[in-house]
């Protein structure tokens, strides 16, 4: 169920990230209006899209690389939440001192970074499900 999901909002992510940057400049800022996106934003939000693609159809492979990359993002959003939103609105706005977070941002990042440790540090299955196939 949730590998659809996932694959329908990264073609989204290609075809549209114009609106999913929106929408998600309406959710979280107070002033959504006021941010200038970088020139290189949108098209790595499309850059995005194309990697979940990626890696959901390459999970059994790809998962033991991309686990790291949740620990070292997780570790500062959980930790240092407000440096953390500092770093990634400065890396796709041009002002991103002129946009004001909502109250719910801040918190709601801590509990993300929490979660991509949780996913970063569990163990996972012992086998894959083509490992259990292949058994007679």
């Amino acid at each position: 169920m949730l590998r659809p999901l996932l694959l329908a909002f990264a073609i989204l992510e290609i075809l549209v990230p114009d609106r999913i940057v929106a929408r998600g400049e309406r959710l979280a800022f107070e002033n959504p209006e006021s941010g200038r996106l970088r020139p290189w934003t949108l098209p790595l939000a499309r850059l995005e899209g194309v990697t979940a693609i990626w890696l959901v159809r390459n999970r059994e492979t790809a998962w033991p690389g991309v686990k790291p990359l949740f620990a070292v993002l997780g570790l500062p959003a959980l930790l240092q939440p407000r440096a953390f939103l500092n770093v990634a609105l400065a890396t796709a706005y041009e002002n991103p001192e002129d946009i004001e977070l909502k109250s719910w941002v801040v918190p709601f990042t801590r509990a993300l970074g929490a979660c991509y440790l949780v996913v970063a540090l569990w163990p996972g299955r012992s086998g894959s499900p083509s490992d259990a196939r292949s058994e007679p």
